[in-house]
């Protein structure tokens, strides 16, 4: 089903939604106690984004705030700079993940974009489906789960999107999510469509490969993570990227 972008305008700012998912969405549905006080707001996890789960009319969905990270959160915090409607954070990953859908790639269907503007600044606020029954690749290989095999899927998985130009600013295992049936790609904020490369591909394959790293994935030693974990990887996103 393709995609009717509309767009609702206001003073408190401007969303941008799906009407083909729902005809109408309001400022209620990016405020977490609003579907709290209904008993809609299933869990709530920490992190920089302030993730929540919520039970709207069109399923359960995720809706994350954008918050800053590194040393320029501790004075902007939520806030970002104004440049225009169209270079908001969510409005251009709302229509990434549009464009991610229309490719036929695996990632998270997006439902509604906000930003509020105040004065030279603005916050901002994502809805998406959320994807049931996933575990993130972080959790797979905190439980040991992380082998050769899941280990190509992921780089079969990379491949896909680097073969349609799709960039991920943040490629880390956190934004794996793998499910019985499929794994997928979340987080796209930053992302873009670019031409592909070898250059950006491997830089992004790298950032993978230091995420793993970061989180432990040496634990059995180096050379065991090459042979069983890192060359499957590669080997199978060779295999898909230039089939």
């Amino acid at each position: 089903m393709m995609m009717q972008e509309r767009t609702h305008k206001d003073a408190e700012g401007a969303i941008l939604f799906d009407a083909e998912v729902s005809p109408q969405v309001g400022h209620d549905w990016f405020a977490p106690d609003y579907w709290r006080e209904r008993g809609a707001l299933r869990t709530q996890v920490g992190g920089r984004g302030g993730v929540a789960i919520i039970a709207a009319p069109v399923g359960e969905c995720v809706l994350r705030h954008y918050r800053r990270g590194g040393l320029v959160a501790a004075t902007m915090g939520d806030r970002y700079l104004w440049t225009g409607a169209d270079r908001t954070r969510p409005f251009a990953e709302f229509r990434l993940l549009a464009e991610i859908a229309r490719l036929e790639l695996p990632g998270p269907a997006v439902v509604a974009a906000r930003y509020c503007r105040h004065g030279l600044f603005y916050a901002a606020d994502l809805i998406t489906r959320r994807i049931a029954g996933a575990q993130t690749l972080a959790e797979c290989l905190a439980a040991g789960r992380l082998d050769g095999e899941l280990a190509e899927e992921v780089g079969a998985l990379v491949a896909r999107f680097h073969r349609a130009g799709v960039w991920h600013a943040d490629l880390n295992a956190h934004n794996v999510l793998v499910t019985p049936g499929a794994l997928y790609l979340i987080d796209f904020d930053r992302g873009r469509m670019r031409i592909p490369a070898v250059a950006w591909q491997r830089a992004n394959l790298q950032r993978l490969r230091r995420s793993l790293l970061k989180l432990g994935a040496t634990a059995d030693g180096e050379a065991a993570f090459e042979k069983n974990i890192w060359q499957p990887l590669l080997y199978r996103y060779g295999r898909t990227l230039t089939p």
